[in-house]
């Protein structure tokens, strides 16, 4: 049995994986900014004025429109700061982006009655973010 003598590009596709894991962390720390600052301007229209919102009297998960508020306010200044140490590519914001991704996830899950669309938005997301931060194999 003979094996084939072409080389194996190796060289060249550590470059392409290292440039491919750099692109989709830029990506997620661009994304987990914008969805950040849209965080921090939701919450502080939703405490401000929170009459902009849907009313959603039955909802199982009802709380007071201005703590949804809160918890977005305080959940996009947290994905703020994590996304600037993204762009350090560091193992710890890779970790803490995942989990702020998720938590807003979350948050914007249980929020959907309140404000459907953007809820629906910033769920899709943060689903981008937390895959581009798990693909992400840094040598």
């Amino acid at each position: 049995m003979s094996h084939s003598s072409q080389p194996h590009p190796t060289h060249h596709h550590g470059e392409r994986s290292l440039a491919a894991a750099a692109g989709l962390t830029v990506f997620a720390a661009v994304m987990l900014l914008i969805d950040g600052f849209l965080n921090v301007l939701r919450g502080i229209s939703a405490i401000v004025h929170d009459t902009v919102f849907v009313n959603a009297p039955n909802y199982v998960y009802k709380f007071n429109v201005a703590g949804w508020g809160w918890v977005h306010l305080f959940l996009g200044i947290a994905a703020i700061m994590v996304g600037v140490g993204l762009f350090k590519v560091s193992a710890w914001a890779r970790v803490l982006g995942i989990v702020i991704a998720s938590l807003i996830l979350i948050a914007n899950f249980l929020s959907l009655p309140y404000f459907p669309l953007w809820s629906v938005v910033a769920m899709a997301t943060c689903a981008f973010v937390i895959w581009a931060l798990c693909v992400v194999r840094h040598d």
